[in-house]
């Protein structure tokens, strides 16, 4: 990899020379999510392979262009896997990509965001350097947190070529039900259900149905289930029915124009938007399709606690729900220390940087 890594650091060294901007870019799963791809197009995704495992310290390091598949595999043969299930989307996302993006999938209400798994990264600087931030062990917190906020950049700071993640065991069980009810009700139990002992490993409702995950010992899972009732899915149905949201695959997400991605309050009471809609994470995500102007879904965001992300779909303010100020100002400035002649990524995550 040596040679690998050379020519990605050349490459970086001639577009700095030169101002001339740079796309990252590893399977491009995720090339519509941000403002604008620009530039040179830098492919990562030949730096690649798993650098170190020890299913004992519950970590991985590997480098940005590994396959998420490969990784998922490897931990899966030793009965472990990333619990913060990173979508795929269309096709087989890099470990690179995946945290750039930031994304999490349906059990990120119960385990924690992607950020709360890196444990360390590494980054090839403007200047060729390559920049270790954190480590490799859970109790490694001293200092300024540089590798997680990485997670979620979508590389405006820099390509990213290495990442340790924390890993967690498979559930020894798992069971999904399915309830009938109405979304305000639904949106009530999923908050109730939050403050019991409850194994609920991800929920979900649309169209009139809940789903509840419920994952863990065989006898936790059989308690809550007595407890809680509805239909039990079949095992192959239920992954299936997880796996079409973590990769949106599920039939909501097919062809709707204009997708809205609204992270609120799980408190937050049933929208005033009209579309059809989609409900994960307890109730702090929501899918909306909707059709009325983007000003507008973004004001009924803000009125209930949360911001709105123009998943799909153009029109105008950008994609993503416009920073307050002094955010605005800290982007800027890391911006301004990391990446000075604003080569890496330009535009992907705020328009202007």
């Amino acid at each position: 990899m040596e040679l690998e890594l050379a020519e990605l650091r050349n490459a970086v060294l001639d577009a700095n020379r030169a101002r001339r901007p740079l796309l990252l870019r590893g399977a491009g799963t995720k090339d519509f999510y941000g403002e604008s791809c620009e530039g040179t197009p830098l492919d990562m995704t030949r730096y690649r392979g798993v650098i170190e495992y020890e299913p004992s310290e519950l970590v991985i390091t590997a480098r940005c262009g590994t396959p998420l598949p490969e990784i998922e595999a490897l931990l899966a043969s030793r009965g472990q896997f990333l619990a913060f299930e990173p979508p795929h989307l269309a096709g087989d996302p890099t470990l690179g990509g995946a945290i750039a993006a930031g994304l999490s999938g349906p059990r990120r209400a119960r385990v924690g965001a992607a950020r709360d798994f890196v444990l360390g990264a590494v980054l090839l600087g403007v200047d060729g350097e390559v920049l270790r931030f954190g480590g490799k062990v859970m109790k490694n917190v001293a200092g300024f947190d540089v590798s997680r906020l990485l997670c979620g950049s979508l590389g405006i700071l820099g390509p990213i070529l290495e990442v340790s993640l924390k890993v967690l065991p498979l559930p020894r069980e798992e069971l999904t039900v399915r309830l009938e009810l109405p979304e305000a009700e639904a949106l009530a139990a999923f908050n109730r259900w939050a403050g019991r002992p409850l194994p609920i490993s991800a929920s979900a409702w649309w169209d009139g149905s809940a789903w509840l995950r419920l994952s863990g010992a065989p006898a936790a899972v059989r308690a809550a289930r007595a407890q809680l009732g509805g239909e039990a899915l079949a095992p192959g149905t239920a992954q299936d029915f997880w796996q079409g949201l973590r990769d949106q695959r599920h039939a909501f997400f097919g062809g709707a124009p204009n997708l809205w991605r609204l992270s609120l309050p799980s408190t937050a009471a049933p929208l005033n938007l009209a579309g059809a809609r989609l409900i994960e994470w307890g109730g702090a995500l929501r899918w909306h399709v909707s059709d009325a102007a983007p000003a507008e879904v973004r004001r009924i965001a803000q009125a209930a606690g949360g911001t709105a992300l123009h998943w799909r779909g153009g029109g105008a303010g950008g994609r993503f729900h416009p920073l307050a100020p002094g955010v605005l100002e800290i982007h800027r400035r890391l911006k301004a220390r990391f990446d000075p002649h604003g080569i890496f990524n330009p535009n992907r995550l705020v328009m202007g940087l």
